[in-house]
């Protein structure tokens, strides 16, 4: 057998073994175990608010490309929402493609957690609901 064949035949053997090593075995039994087990859920009292009943919002800082446009920080636009309870802030990209232009939005939205039933009076304040996460 020449040198070549005998690699290729090695080669052939592992990559059997690694491709079919879990077939039938522990991994499989593991794979199984894990299947059956129920996923644990929290329990909040019965005041406290569910992360699924907040919704984020957001508004575009007004940062521009070239240093251009100044932006609005978090904490001031944030006053945009009197009345209603804001959970979280933060400033973050929204995640979408941008022109590369001087003068141009860079994508920077300041982005605020606050309950699902302020969102309508969030929208009437000129936010819009945050869909990039």
């Amino acid at each position: 057998m020449k040198a070549s064949g005998f690699f290729l035949t090695v080669f052939s053997i592992l990559s059997a073994a690694v491709f079919m090593g879990c077939a039938a075995g522990p991994c499989k039994e593991q794979r199984a175990e894990a299947s059956t087990q129920k996923p644990v859920q929290a329990t909040l009292p019965m005041n406290e608010v569910k992360p699924t009943d907040r919704v984020k919002v957001f508004k575009a800082d007004g940062s521009l490309q070239c240093g251009q446009g100044k932006a609005i920080p978090v904490a001031e636009m944030q006053k945009q929402l009197k009345g209603i309870t804001v959970f979280s802030a933060v400033n973050k990209m929204d995640g979408l493609m941008h022109i590369q232009a001087c003068g141009t939005p860079t994508g920077q939205s300041n982005v605020y957690e606050i309950d699902r039933a302020d969102l309508e009076k969030a929208k009437k304040l000129g936010f819009r609901e945050w869909t990039f996460d």
